[in-house]
């Protein structure tokens, strides 16, 4: 597996990176308070700085592309409360689509949702709501619904289901509506929107996450009979949860303890690698072993000096 090093030229600690759909274009975010769009090309071509995008005010958590169904739209949150929804008009040119405020602390989670449910952004807030934002990307309008008391003491992570239905296959007419999020409560949560409104759908609680859950994130399922959860915690520990077709009891599975703090878990596109970034920056493939052991595809240990993550816990809360 080959890698390439990107020179970025944020002035202070990143916190996020994500690459675009066609792997063309990497979005980071950082203590400096700006986005930054590198293009970073082919393996041996030079990685280079396209835009900087200015409008929060502290430090920017999380970045995430929409898909390119609808334009190329970037959406980014932070310590100040606002989520920003950025739009490139033409190469390099970019503006606010939309600045949601409505948060009352730090947005330290956003995920967009499947394209087939429209352009719709969930984000989590330390003030302890979910709120998911429905946009209209040619006029910049919006609507906006709200979980109040997700997680009364604060989301940390939000992750949608995948569209399609357990066992359905692509073109189904039935979508799911689901989301799934974490707390410094230590619990994962399953909501749907169900009657015109989210509700509490499962409340996946145990005694395996001790401490708060870092990040959540739900496997494609497409064609599967079951569904899947990752989820994350402070205290090491990674669950896998699943759930079988037609609603059924979530069940967790300790995946592994990684004995430092678990900060961020995704899947591949094909719901079958795992991956896990923890302690000082070290990531880690797995997979699932036809005996339902977890198995260590690759390892990347961090050449970057310890990062002083105990601050920015307490800056999210």
């Amino acid at each position: 597996m080959s890698s390439k090093k990107i020179e970025l030229d944020h002035k202070d600690m990143v916190h996020d990176s994500a690459i675009d759909y066609y792997g063309k274009r990497l979005a980071t975010a950082s203590s400096d308070s700006t986005v930054k769009i590198t293009s970073i090309g082919g393996a041996s071509a030079p990685s280079q700085l396209v835009a900087t995008l200015t409008g929060h005010y502290g430090p920017v958590w999380r970045v995430g592309w929409a898909h390119p169904k609808y334009g190329s739209i970037l959406a980014s949150c932070g310590y100040d409360g606002r989520v920003i929804v950025w739009k490139e008009a033409a190469t390099g040119q970019w503006s606010q689509l939309h600045v949601f405020d409505n948060h009352k602390a730090s947005v330290n989670s956003i995920a967009w949702a499947p394209y087939e449910l429209g352009l719709c952004l969930a984000c989590g807030s330390s003030d302890g709501t979910i709120s998911v934002i429905s946009m209209r990307p040619d006029t910049g309008g919006c609507d906006a619904a709200t979980i109040e008391r997700a997680h009364p003491v604060g989301v940390t992570a939000v992750s949608w289901a995948p569209a399609a239905a357990l066992g359905s296959m692509v073109g189904s007419d039935q979508l799911v509506h689901k989301i799934v999020s974490g707390g410094f409560d230590c619990v994962v949560k399953v909501w749907e929107f169900v009657n015109g409104g989210w509700k509490l759908e499962s409340a996946l609680v145990s005694d395996m996450h001790k401490e708060c859950v870092r990040d959540v994130s739900w496997a494609p399922v497409l064609g599967l009979a079951k569904s899947t959860i990752a989820s994350a915690s402070q205290d090491g520990k990674v669950v896998i949860w699943t759930s079988g077709k037609g609603g059924g009891k979530w069940e967790g599975k300790l995946m592994r303890d990684f004995e430092a703090p678990v900060w961020r878990v995704s899947w591949s596109l094909t719901g079958n690698i795992l991956s896990v970034a923890a302690g000082e920056g070290d990531i880690t493939l797995w997979k699932e072993s036809s005996d339902g052991q977890w198995e260590s595809l690759w390892t990347k240990a961090s050449e970057e000096p310890p990062q002083e993550e105990q601050a920015i816990e307490e800056a999210m809360q």
